[in-house]
């Protein structure tokens, strides 16, 4: 049974035909029929299939009979795309035997595509080569197939397919059951499974999503969740084919799914290993590697009474997105809230938009920030996540902020505009590679602060959508840096507040003043806004009151009924100034970030 079982997934850059060809091997395996056949069939996020990009990996187990005439199980894991998704990509290859490298015939390798390829080799996979979309008028085999050899495959390896019209699907899944080895384990041994995903539903309790390793699980059973050192009986189990179907037990390298009447999100961490409590391992499976956040913002519910509803909405969010983390916080102009890490800016939209849509909550989302390290005068360093958490000026001896290693990857003629933007990113080069004839791979090093605002957006203008941005954290430099705060009517306001280099605070500090004049409605009375580095204020701006002709009703008499009517509506004007609340927009929390 176990030399029958291939598990694998599919790994590529975003946008290359992933999703379509996970489609095209459930269709041609008979795992569901053309009434109930969808597009994007294992996106199931309504996010997932509005934007066209996967954001979740998705697991399914299939049944195809071989030429051989044997018939074997495929488990299938399609993976995410982009940068920010990374960790859901090794999740998927520490889950898996082999993997199915997709390169698109039009657009040849980028930089994803790469550094996936770099992943599914330090898992020791095996991985098989796929040109996909060859039947697109743009496809390119003579300028891509060279970049796919490149990266270290010999022609004849390669499958030249096209997902979305069937073509080499069958040569594919020949490959996979002769090339992708079958998994390795003991069915006698002592169950030890690894945690690969979970989520929670309101019956059921947490939906545990697991791979068996060693030993067999059947329903019954009394688990042990290993690093929570949590004890649960197995209420029922079952496989995903896509749907969920119900099996009694599962053993060596199987997918599936169990369900505990786990209540409590914390009681199981992604990672993790599943064991029996009467017998159990002592030596946990390696797990996941943690990946750091590289982002952080506060989230705040608009409504403070939906504080709690929040913070279970964050637990349940973060079973199915691991790389999400948060801790409470409270911020003067915003109540209570939590700090949030995300891997990017697109990781922080998504976490955002599933907390408002799938929780029905109406959230306000802070500046986004890095985290910078702080040496005060004792000699500690701290981790300053926040404006808030930045020591005073007096107390600090040294600062620094985080760099990223970026690999570009570009058509030749667009080498000179990226260089620029890179530059004027603060970027230094490190070493440029040629990948075949026509594509070029630049590596710099750049702040990391500055790519998470908008230079993926500039870096896409500049080469017309031709480059493709790959980064990894790459230590720590030192910069002058400075909080800068934002005053509205001379009162601070914290969740505008951000960490700035002292070079670039003078220029940033004006253009941010401008902008909220721009974004901020106007009110009943004077509005100033101003930009403050300490005690001095570096910019400062008015945004003019709603004016009211308080002597519309005078017609003729004295100039002094005129001039009472003035002097009382100066007055109120004034106590208003005093009392009234500023509303600020939700774009204003996000025009701070996005300045040149």
């Amino acid at each position: 049974m176990i030399d029958r079982i291939r598990n694998f997934c599919i790994i590529a850059h975003i946008d290359h035909g992933k999703s379509t060809l996970a489609d095209q091997i459930i269709k041609y395996c008979g795992a569901i029929d053309d009434r109930r056949f969808r597009e994007q069939l294992l996106d199931d996020m309504e996010l997932e299939r509005e934007r066209g990009i996967t954001i979740k990996s998705s697991a399914v187990r299939l049944n195809y009979r071989a030429k051989d005439g044997n018939e074997y199980i495929l488990n299938l894991i399609d993976t995410p795309g982009h940068v920010d998704f990374s960790y859901e990509v090794s999740k998927a290859l520490a889950s898996c035997e082999g993997a199915l490298l997709l390169v698109d015939a039009s657009q040849g390798v980028e930089a994803q595509t790469v550094a996936n390829l770099h992943l599914a080799r330090k898992h020791n996979l095996k991985i098989i080569p796929v040109l996909n979309k060859i039947d697109l008028p743009s496809a390119d085999l003579d300028l891509v197939l060279p970049q796919v050899e490149s990266l270290g495959f010999s022609p004849e390896a390669i499958i030249l397919a096209s997902a979305k019209e069937g073509i080499g699907i069958e040569e594919i899944l020949e490959r996979i059951v002769k090339d992708i080895p079958p998994p390795q384990g003991d069915p006698n041994s002592q169950l030890k499974a690894l945690v690969f995903d979970s989520q929670y539903d309101q019956y059921k309790g947490v939906i545990v999503y697991f791979r068996v390793f060693d030993g067999s699980i059947k329903v019954g059973d009394k688990i042990r969740f290993m690093a929570t050192k949590e004890d649960f009986e197995v209420e029922g189990m079952g496989i995903l084919t896509p749907d969920m179907v119900p099996v009694n037990s599962l053993s060596v390298g199987e997918v599936g799914y169990l369900y505990a009447n786990i209540r409590d999100p914390k009681a199981v961490s992604v990672g993790d290993t599943i064991t029996h409590t009467k017998d159990p391992v002592q030596t946990p499976l390696p797990g996941y590697r943690r990946i750091p956040p590289m982002v952080f913002a506060g989230i705040y519910p608009v409504n403070p009474s939906d504080f709690p509803a929040l913070r279970d909405a964050m637990e349940k969010l973060s079973l199915n997105d691991a790389s999400f983390v948060f801790e409470p916080e409270s911020s003067s102009a915003c109540g209570f809230g939590f700090r949030c890490g995300f891997l990017g800016l697109l990781h922080m939209e998504i976490v955002q938009e599933r907390l408002e849509r799938e929780f029905g909550l109406d959230l306000i989302l802070t500046t986004p920030s890095v985290v910078y390290k702080v040496k005060t005068t004792d000699g500690q360093i701290h981790e300053v996540r926040g404006p808030s958490q930045m020591p005073p000026p007096e107390k600090i001896e040294k600062s620094y902020e985080p760099f990223i290693r970026a690999n570009i990857i570009i058509p030749l003629s667009y080498i000179e505009p990226v260089m620029n933007l890179c530059k004027e990113k603060r970027g230094r080069h490190v070493e440029s590679n040629y990948l075949g004839n026509d594509r070029l791979e630049l590596v710099f090093r750049l702040p990391l602060a500055e790519v998470i605002t908008d230079f993926y957006d500039k870096l896409k203008t500049v080469s017309r959508g031709y480059a493709s941005l790959d980064y990894e954290l790459d230590g720590y430099e030192e910069v002058d840096l400075v909080k800068m705060d934002i005053l509205l009517n001379k009162k601070p306001t914290d969740a505008l507040s951000f960490l700035v280099p002292k070079d670039k605070a003078y220029e940033r500090g004006k253009a941010i003043v401008r902008k909220l004049k721009e974004l901020i409605p106007r009110q009943l009375f004077e509005v100033s806004v101003q930009a403050a580095i300490g005690s001095k204020i570096i910019a400062s701006e008015k945004i003019r009151p709603l004016a009211k002709n308080v002597t519309a009703k005078c017609y003729g008499g004295d100039i002094t009924r005129k001039r009472k009517l003035w002097e009382k509506q100066k007055e109120g004007k004034k106590r208003m100034k005093m009392m009234g609340k500023v509303q600020v927009p939700q774009e204003a929390f996000l025009a701070a970030l996005k300045m040149d």
